[in-house]
């Protein structure tokens, strides 16, 4: 396609006119593209308005925000209509190229007494949950993105789930719902009233409790990486073990997802729902993020012993392709940068309060060192 366009620009601009005028014509042929993506993005509110005719600067500005709305388009496409559907089988058959039907960590069991949690790797580095109450014989699968490595483990294990829970709305973790729904007619699918899952069959709000045998799930409504994200808590006194938080792309273990849908501060209200959990609960996340989220934990705060020593035992899970979930709720607000907006060491990093005496900083502050640790970390290793 980039030959084709450029093999038109010669045409347009003479054969041979010389390297500066292909770059001319590269730029008109981008000025055209995104002017028509803009006039076409009306449609769903994020058009871009141009005034003819535009000054070298002024281009550049429109140019910039005209890019900026046409990747909004393009997350909301992904994310609202099947088009995302198809980018994700694409990047389910990426993963599969790349590391075959094995993916990219071992299968796991973490058994505490009735108890089994199974991290289920899909895709490049997502995780499926499956959640058996041994006693009762229930079993839960948590965010199925992909249904063909899902349906492997339940066909290995002579395994039917009882219900299918979903946290939010994003197709590597919702994109396995309509198919299993075709394997598991009569098994509810549980999402999110406000996030448009595909394919649920019964919404949630915030919470909310729903029991199978001894697991007992409670919603916690935590919008920020989508408006309508919830993590499902599972009451762990029945097995005598922690509680476990299924936390979806809210948390990860020394991370958070990124603010598609939210302000920082809405981000910073699901956060600090986190903070109240009691220390020992156990954090089960939706990717294997660990490696690089720990990488820029003692980036940011490179003096911190529990980063440190967090980081160095995942690196050798990681080297064995164990999977190094999961952490706990302590842990993480000993080193997850994301939950600690109110400590003195991060605002000092970030350059948001000087040498003087400390202060506990308004919700406002830690609003905004939340965007400036986000925006640092996406400069830092972009992930979800």
């Amino acid at each position: 396609m980039r030959a084709l366009l450029g093999g038109a620009i010669d045409i347009v601009f003479g054969i041979g006119g010389g390297f500066l005028f292909r770059i001319c014509g590269w730029v008109c042929v981008y000025y055209v593209v995104f002017i028509s993506l803009a006039i076409f993005s009306t449609s769903i509110g994020a058009a871009c308005c141009f005034d003819w005719p535009l000054s070298g600067s002024s281009f550049l500005r429109r140019f910039q925000a005209c890019l900026l709305e046409c990747l909004k388009s393009r997350y909301y496409f992904y994310s609202r209509t099947r088009i995302g559907y198809y980018y994700h089988q694409q990047d389910i058959k990426k993963a599969k190229e790349k590391l075959g039907d094995n993916g990219h960590s071992e299968l796991t069991d973490f058994e505490y007494g009735n108890l089994t949690v199974l991290p289920i790797p899909m895709l490049l580095d997502n995780y499926a949950y499956l959640v058996t109450d041994k006693k009762n014989g229930k079993n839960i699968l948590i965010d199925p993105g992909h249904a063909e490595a899902v349906q492997r483990v339940l066909n290995s294990r002579n395994i039917q789930p009882d219900a299918i829970l979903v946290t939010h709305k994003h197709w590597d973790h919702s994109g396995g719902n309509d198919e299993l729904k075709g394997h598991f007619p009569n098994v509810p699918l549980y999402g999110g009233a406000e996030d448009n899952v595909p394919g649920i069959t019964r919404t949630l709000v915030d919470k909310e409790t729903f029991d199978f045998g001894d697991l007992h799930f409670k919603v916690m409504f935590t919008p920020g990486h989508t408006v309508g994200h919830i993590v499902y808590l599972l009451d762990g006194k029945p097995f005598d073990a922690p509680d476990s938080l299924f936390s979806g792309d809210h948390v990860f273990i020394a991370g958070c997802g990124r603010m598609f849908e939210a302000k920082p501060s809405v981000m910073l209200a699901s956060l600090d729902k986190i903070l109240t959990l009691p220390n020992e609960t156990l954090l089960w996340p939706g990717h294997e993020y660990a490696k690089e989220n720990l990488e820029f934990a003692c980036n940011i705060d490179s003096e911190n012993s529990e980063a440190q020593r967090k980081l160095e035992w995942v690196e050798s899970r990681r080297e064995s392709s164990l999977c190094t979930c999961p952490s706990s709720i302590g842990e993480e607000k000993s080193f997850n940068p994301f939950l600690r907006t109110s400590e003195e060491a991060i605002l000092r990093q970030l350059g948001m309060i000087d040498c003087g005496d400390f202060t506990t900083p308004s919700d406002e502050i830690r609003a905004r060192a939340l965007a400036m640790i986000r925006e640092q970390k996406d400069k830092f290793n972009y992930k979800l």
